[in-house]
């Protein structure tokens, strides 16, 4: 048996997984125009239920904020609770563990996405690395509209809905968002925050929002069922902050404080632009289940796991493209690598189309 650490269960919080290889949230535009998940989803997901844990990917809290091409899904609607639960019941028709992550875009938003409405953000700075997909093409970013300290506790209503509704979707818990520069990540980094008052400023202000929502998450579940996910150094989406290990040491011991299943931890730069040891200073502060993400080959992620650096990895392209992806690490098989053309394109090719180890 290959990388045989990564095969031994493991419990994040109230969580206990059989393996420690976690398939990382990918969002693949599949829900309907109503951001409802859809039957092509479910099959998906039950495809990969041989992961120790599914991070199923960023999904809506609240209607009008989309920034996928408006097919990503959703989870303030009872239709889209329903949509859910067909994906959770395959997945645990499979013996499988899902939890749902839950999303808001902030400046990454686009009004051709959401009838025309500005997107929102802590400070009124948009986006200029980079365009975003329209139904009329690419478009850069818009400048957002600062939200008003009185409109946070809205937001933070919103998740805790959301986090009520994954319930009653069947997940078996929830991962906060706070990675990648949406809405929650702009709050945390400095580089998107310029705000002053109770959210701005020292980074104390600058994380309430997010330990708010953390905070409205394990109201509902529980903090054994609640993850958090950060990306410190990563500069997608424009997004950059002064100090990247400070800020994860602030944030981490917070949340170790709370108790949570497992911090979900991106520990370097899609873009290769800022550097840190961001993990080192997550790892000083955090005590409990630290799951690592970004690049990692199986090989390394038994080390990490081997060494005790980490609790378990989570894997993201690579379950684009393999199903069976604990099996292959087990077999110490190759890889398939996904096709780029076609991870947000509709329908089934290049999505559920990717065989198994055993069909090839």
């Amino acid at each position: 048996m290959h990388h045989a650490s990564l095969l031994t269960p493991v419990t994040l919080g109230a969580l206990a997984l059989p393996n420690r290889i976690i398939m990382a949230p990918l969002t693949r535009c599949r829900a309907d125009a109503g951001h409802v998940p859809t039957g092509i989803m479910a099959e998906y997901y039950a495809q990969r239920a041989s992961a120790g844990l599914i991070v199923a990917e960023a999904t809506m809290v609240i209607e009008g904020h989309s920034a996928f091409r408006g097919r990503e899904p959703g989870i303030w609607s009872a239709t889209q609770v329903a949509g859910w639960k067909t994906v959770t019941d395959a997945v645990h028709a499979q013996n499988g563990r899902i939890v749902l992550q839950l999303w808001h875009g902030g400046r990454a938003c686009h009004p051709l996405l959401n009838n025309g409405a500005q997107p929102v953000a802590p400070s009124a700075l948009r986006i200029t690395n980079a365009e975003t997909d329209t139904p009329q093409g690419k478009k850069p970013y818009e400048t957002p509209r600062e939200l008003r300290d009185d409109e946070l506790p809205g937001i933070t209503a919103g998740f805790g809905h959301a986090a009520r509704n994954a319930q009653l979707a069947g997940f078996d818990g929830v991962e906060i968002h706070g990675a990648n520069g949406y809405l929650l990540d702009e709050f945390l980094r400095d580089g998107s925050n310029h705000r002053t008052g109770p959210y701005g400023g020292p980074v104390a202000h600058r994380a309430r929002l997010l330990l708010e929502v953390v905070d409205a998450a394990i109201a509902v579940w529980g903090a054994g069922r609640v993850g958090v996910r950060l990306s410190p150094l990563n500069s997608f989406n424009d997004m950059k902050d002064s100090d990247p290990p400070g800020l994860t040491r602030y944030v981490t011991a917070r949340l170790n404080e709370r108790g949570i299943a497992y911090l979900h931890l991106m520990r370097s730069d899609f873009l290769g632009v800022q550097r840190g040891d961001v993990l080192g200073a997550a790892r000083a502060e955090f005590k409990g289940a630290l799951v690592g993400n970004m690049g990692y080959t199986p090989a390394e992620a038994a080390q990490a796991v081997t060494d005790g650096t980490l609790a378990a990895v989570a894997f993201g392209h690579h379950y684009v493209s393999n199903p069976d992806l604990v099996a292959r690490v087990r077999a110490g098989a190759a890889l398939a690598e996904p096709e780029a053309a076609t991870l947000y394109s509709p329908g089934p090719h290049g999505y559920t189309d990717y065989p198994a180890m055993t069909a090839t």
